[in-house]
């Protein structure tokens, strides 16, 4: 909802887009600050009652950019945002990890599919609204009203802290520490979401580029990618449940690799849209089987791992596309795209780090 007004609250507030790129670093500060924040507090608290309590801050907050009518007042409002936005996608994720344990199968990618249905569906009414000249307050507004009401309802249905206890049989580590195995887990996040973050940010511009097309023809290449990203979400879980976590990983992110390989060889419109749909596909369902393992390191501190493991997957998010920007000054766009391809083949090569309990003994890869 708030990407889809980003034009008009720009013209609203009368910035420049230099200025809109700087503002937006005030929302990556927050979301991050966010998830540090939100994990040691799920652990004490419980994952519950930070969903709630990020859940309701991050469906009030969204109504702040709409009201903004100078520079300062959006960086702040998005800034409260952004801290929303990343207090709830640790504790989310947390909570999701004690659902699927009270489940007993793999159910943590479908969550990431809803998830990517809904930024869909948020972004068809945005445009809808839009269109019926409904003001970016008004719209932010409904949502806002929405969200709080649609968190006011689900909260109570969700898991207590001692729904589950933690298991006992994995390392020990003292709470605040930085193990080893969770470095490793934030490492793979981090580059499997910088290929995610190029692609959602490179991939249209790569197709009209490349391949000299219009700007209609080359958005179907983001299309393709997040169509086989939102179906593959939905079907990784019965593959992680019938072959293991590690297997998603490692021929997922193969998949992945093999897709961007045609995207940089190819030198035509289908070869390279099958290419981005590939790349999408395998990596669906990578970065959930990583929270899972996150938040089920037995630590006692799943949260603090979860928020450390997703702040570095974050960063490599955000990371993604400025470095593609930064080598276009060297070399094509397409060539470029050999960064998210060796991306995928390193978390191929280290995928035995989300491993299951009884196979975490396994040397990595």
């Amino acid at each position: 909802m708030w990407v889809v007004h980003i034009p008009a609250i720009e013209d609203r507030t009368n910035i420049a887009h230099s200025t809109l790129g700087s503002l937006l670093l005030l929302l990556a500060a927050g979301a991050i600050a966010g998830m540090q924040l939100a994990g040691p507090l799920a652990d004490r608290y419980g994952s519950r009652l930070l969903v709630a309590l990020s859940g309701t801050l991050l469906a009030v907050a969204v109504i702040g950019p709409g009201l903004a009518s100078t520079a300062w007042q959006l960086g702040l409002a998005l800034m409260i945002f952004g801290f929303g936005n990343g207090a709830l996608d640790v504790s989310m994720n947390s909570q999701a990890v004690l659902v699927e344990r009270e489940y007993r199968r793999p159910i943590m990618s479908a969550f990431h599919g809803m998830f990517s249905i809904g930024g869909v569906a948020g972004s068809l009414v945005g445009a809808v609204t839009i269109e019926a000249g409904w003001s970016p307050a008004t719209t932010l507004g409904v949502a806002s009203v929405l969200g709080v009401v649609a968190i006011a309802l689900c909260t109570g249905r969700l898991l207590p802290p001692s729904a589950h206890p933690q298991p006992e049989h994995h390392e020990r580590r003292p709470r605040g520490k930085y193990s080893s195995r969770v470095l490793a887990m934030g490492a793979v996040a981090f580059v499997l979401m910088l290929a995610e973050g190029v692609a959602n940010d490179w991939s249209t511009l790569q197709v009209k580029e490349h391949l000299d097309a219009p700007a209609s023809v080359a958005a179907l290449a983001f299309g393709a990618f997040s169509l086989t990203m939102t179906v593959g979400r939905f079907t990784a879980d019965r593959v992680s449940a019938a072959l293991g976590p590690v297997e998603v990983v490692r021929y997922g992110t193969l998949i992945a690799a093999a897709g961007m390989g045609l995207v940089v060889v190819s030198p035509w419109l289908p070869t390279t849209l099958l290419g981005w749909a590939l790349f999408g596909l395998g990596l669906s369902g990578c970065v959930p089987q990583i929270f899972t393992a996150a938040g089920n390191l037995g630590t006692g501190a799943a949260g603090a791992n979860m928020s450390r493991v997703v702040g570095m997957g974050y960063i490599g998010f955000l990371a993604g596309p400025a470095t593609i920007g930064w080598l276009t000054h060297l070399v094509p766009l397409t060539i470029a795209m050999v960064v998210p391809l060796v991306c995928v083949l390193v978390a191929s090569r280290f995928a035995g780090i989300v491993g299951r309990p009884a196979t975490q003994s396994v040397a990595v890869g």
